[in-house]
């Protein structure tokens, strides 16, 4: 298989959550992406998560709880969802945490679990992808 060059932000359309043209960022350092949440409540064995307010609530049956240390050293229980996800002309399926990244630069990463044997990084560069169009999500 062939590697997709990227550069170190690219655009994506994340159809399972209502999210379209959104900016991630590509990162190594990550072994699993992570999503933006701005609220997420459990009831029963149902996950609500609203990813962003111009969007409604999506209910999640499929779900893991797993331990994850963040770049900051910290370790937290999050929540792992699977996803799909558009980037440039090719839709991947893959399994996103969730978190609250409000106080940061970009709401999506994209980790190693997504990016190994696909895609080969060019940080001196972004927006290498041709840009998702919303009729192929």
């Amino acid at each position: 298989m062939e590697k997709i060059l990227i550069g170190r932000k690219e655009t994506a359309n994340l159809p399972t959550f209502g999210l379209i043209g959104k900016t991630v960022k590509i990162d190594s350092g990550a072994y699993t992406s992570s999503i933006d949440i701005e609220r997420i409540r459990r009831e029963g064995d149902v996950l609500y998560v609203l990813f962003d307010k111009e969007n409604d609530e999506i209910e999640f049956k499929d779900y893991k709880v797993k331990v994850i240390k963040s770049s900051n050293g910290l370790a937290q229980e999050r929540y792992i969802i699977k996803g799909k996800i558009h980037l440039g002309n090719k839709i991947y399926n893959t399994q996103f945490s969730l978190t609250d990244r409000s106080g940061m630069r970009y709401p999506i990463l994209i980790g190693r679990r997504l990016l190994n044997k696909k895609f080969i990084i060019d940080t001196s560069k972004a927006y290498l992808l041709e840009e998702p169009t919303d009729s192929a999500t």
